[in-house]
């Protein structure tokens, strides 16, 4: 039988029992070895694409999954959002503002550079894009890992993690810029500072605005909504807030995952009361299903259209090694934004690698934005993020927790009597 002629619902089902299937169980091998289940899943989709089924190749522009693996994405950044209230940023203090700061400037800048030197025909917008797949470093990885080290609690731990929930906001908002730049390019407006600073400013507008009015209004609409009796009021409302930060974001010119982040950083606990007051479950437990299915969709969809074979090109194999140094040094500068004394500022460096969900986000939206016919992103240049992703994420847990007990060890050594 011919594929194509098979429905295409009956088509994408079956593509998300492989995709689920393979992800699930590469994610649980990764979590045996360690390592994030979000290796596990970008490894699946590696192999996957590698088997050479024309089918599965298919899959990565087939239309239903990018949509659902689109959806996947709105989901994680709006829980990442919900876990990142504005006042846990206000509270983490000077350092981790600075941390966060330095964390995005230099990465930005060395990837830009990198870009400059091994693709000097690709053109700013693609060096400024692969520049800030840098930024942002990834919060989930870095909280479980400090977790499992049992250092949670840790001064070292609260700046990285304070640092990196800002760095995401920050490296949302060079997303936002540079996207706003490249659409204005496709209109033929030159790259100029005047272009930057207006994307700046929009996106700007748009996150500050959309945290102030929310903060405003949602409580009010949630303590009407928490009177209703109809089961799932609030998973619906808190979607249907998502997804519609995420329309008003692309409406204006942003990525939608910035509106999905906004609505995250709108809603806090005290305005699920009503529902959790009556029982209910909480957001985190409404989410957590919709996530585990959608989220591993988008990550195998990654490592999908992760070109694996081209790694024996010298010039893939040379961009890596570049992207991947600018990446680890470009975040040891954060050290130097920690104010307080006292503080391993070798661990916060280094609690700074990983990068993960919004670096791939990032690249990914790279894919699909074009210039002058072409890709803003190429696929090798894509193919060299996946694989930083997967470096920087494997070398921070054992690199951390050497550097953590370097620490107690020398806080255990008794200097002897003068």
């Amino acid at each position: 039988m011919n594929v194509e002629s098979i429905d295409p619902v009956a088509h994408a089902v079956i593509v998300l029992a492989v995709v689920m299937v393979a992800g699930k169980a590469a994610g649980e091998l990764s979590v045996r070895l360690k390592q994030p289940a979000v290796l596990g899943e970008l490894l699946a989709g590696m192999i996957l694409g590698s088997l050479g089924f024309a089918w599965l190749d298919a899959v990565k522009t087939d239309p239903i999954i990018d949509v659902l693996a689109g959806i996947g994405v709105l989901i994680l950044l709006f829980e990442v959002g919900v876990v990142s209230t504005v006042g846990e940023m206000v509270q983490v203090g000077g350092s981790a503002a600075l941390v966060a700061t330095l964390g995005v400037v230099v990465p930005l800048g060395l990837g830009w550079a990198v870009a400059a030197w091994l693709q000097p025909e690709a053109g700013p917008y693609s060096h400024a894009f692969l520049g800030g797949t840098l930024c942002a470093t990834s919060v989930g990885i870095t909280a479980r890992v400090l977790q499992d080290l049992g250092a949670s609690r840790r001064p070292e731990a609260r700046i990285v993690l304070g640092a990196a929930v800002i760095d995401d906001v920050l490296g949302l908002m060079v997303l936002a810029i540079i996207s706003s730049a490249i659409g204005a390019a496709r209109k033929g407006e030159a790259f100029s500072t005047v272009a930057v600073s207006r994307a700046a400013l929009e996106a700007a507008v748009f996150l500050v605005g959309a945290v102030l009015v929310g903060q405003t209004a949602v409580p009010r609409v949630f303590a009407a909504a928490a009177r209703l009796k109809t089961p799932g009021v609030l998973l619906a409302l808190s979607l249907s807030f998502c997804f519609t930060m995420a329309w008003l974001a692309a409406l204006v010119g942003l990525a939608p995952i910035i509106g999905a982040f906004a609505a995250g950083l709108v809603l806090e606990e005290t305005h699920f009361r009503g529902f959790t007051a009556r029982g209910e479950r909480s957001m985190d437990d409404l989410l957590r299903p919709l996530a585990d299915f959608l989220v591993p969709v988008f990550f195998v969809l990654m490592g999908l259209r992760t070109d694996v074979r081209a790694i024996a090109n010298p010039g893939l194999l040379a961009l890596t090694i570049a992207v991947t140094v600018a990446a680890i040094a470009g975040k040891q500068a954060c050290a130097l934004g920690v104010l307080q004394r006292g503080v391993d500022r070798l661990s916060v460096g280094i609690g700074m690698i990983p990068r993960g969900e919004v670096g791939l986000i990032f690249a990914n939206i790279g894919l699909g934005l074009t210039l002058n016919g072409q890709p803003v992103m190429s696929r090798t240049t894509f193919s060299a993020i996946v694989i930083m992703v997967f470096v920087t994420t494997m070398v921070t847990p054992p690199a951390l927790k050497w550097s953590l007990s370097r620490r107690r060890r020398n806080r255990g050594v008794t200097r002897p009597a003068a």
